[in-house]
């Protein structure tokens, strides 16, 4: 019943049929009040300047567009670099140094699943989780880094940063803002970033399968889905017809009696599930787990990032 009342708010906030058309009209008040406070907080914000270059990597809709996958195909090829990210669904609280320069130093609960999977994929990168962005990038610079990536950090009117922000390959039917909609920023914001990136125009998803860290070509015939990131059903796109889906909310922590359960109902299925969430899967005693491995490619003929390096290179002028 959880993971229908799930999947049926998202189809909500995007996608919505008729019923769920009539309920959005019906928060449009709250809506605009929403939208009330967001451009009262853009209007009044000072963005406050720290003497490195800030890249933000975000969305306007609620839940994932690929902004991890993109901050890793950014991150990698850049020297001390750091990224920061709030955390969400982290058991602890405040500012963790998570890796630094790729040495791992707090575990799944203190990070959260994001911060982790971002850890283990950037071996020469230093990786922080902090509410506070503001104190977060202050930490970089002690330690050292010399440009910082926020991970989801477009809504931080306070910081002068180089926003990029992600448009889903299919964008959402309804076109409100939170709670009408499932858009945070009203569309028109998209007008603010310097850069704008579109999937299945601006780059490409890649998705290979692994079992025991080994590349496989072929999926078993039984197989069940167990996810818990936002819009899990863009996943299918990747996975045989006849898939069997248990989604759970974004960020979800797994408990011992949720796996118990799905292991016994699901007992002759073998499991498949995203990098992100095998960081907090793998604890488990769930025998063979198949991953999905997504990668993004970006189509460099179509996007212009001189405007970033010229960002970039400003910093370097200054600090020279």
């Amino acid at each position: 019943m959880k993971q229908k009342l799930f999947l049926w708010i998202e189809d909500y906030l995007f996608y919505p049929n008729t019923l769920q058309k009539i309920i959005s009209f019906l928060f449009l008040p709250l809506t605009l009040i929403y939208l009330f406070i967001i451009l009262i907080k853009r209007g009044l914000s000072k963005p406050q300047d720290f003497g490195i270059p800030v890249i933000s990597v975000g969305n306007l809709i609620a839940g994932g567009s690929g902004k991890t996958p993109l901050t890793i195909a950014l991150v990698k090829n850049k020297e001390d670099a750091c990224v920061i990210l709030r955390g969400y669904g982290r058991k602890s609280k405040g500012l963790y140094i998570i890796s630094n320069k790729g040495k791992i130093l707090q575990d799944i609960d203190v990070s959260g699943d994001e911060a982790m999977l971002l850890a283990n994929s950037l071996p020469e990168a230093t990786v922080i989780v902090s509410e506070d962005r503001v104190e977060a990038i202050k930490k970089a610079k002690e330690l050292g880094c010399k440009i910082v990536f926020l991970d989801d950090g477009f809504s931080k009117y306070n910081i002068n940063k180089f926003d990029i922000l992600i448009k889903p390959k299919d964008e959402p039917t309804n076109i409100f803002c939170l709670p009408s909609g499932g858009y945070r920023e009203p569309r028109m914001f998209y007008s603010f970033a310097q850069i704008v990136l579109q999937e299945g125009k601006s780059f490409k998803r890649f998705v290979s399968y692994s079992l025991n860290q080994k590349n496989v070509n072929v999926l078993p015939h039984k197989l069940l889905l167990l996810t818990a990131i936002s819009k899990p059903k863009r996943l299918l796109d990747y996975l045989p017809k006849g898939v069997k889906v248990v989604a759970f909310e974004d960020h979800h922590t797994f408990t011992n009696e949720e796996i118990e359960k799905i292991k016994n109902e699901y007992k002759d299925y073998f499991i498949v599930t995203t990098q992100k969430d095998y960081v907090k899967l793998k604890k488990f005693d769930l025998g063979d787990v198949y991953l999905m491995n997504l990668e993004l490619q970006l189509d460099n003929k179509n996007i212009d990032f001189s405007l970033m390096n010229d960002y970039i290179n400003s910093y370097k002028k200054i600090n020279e």
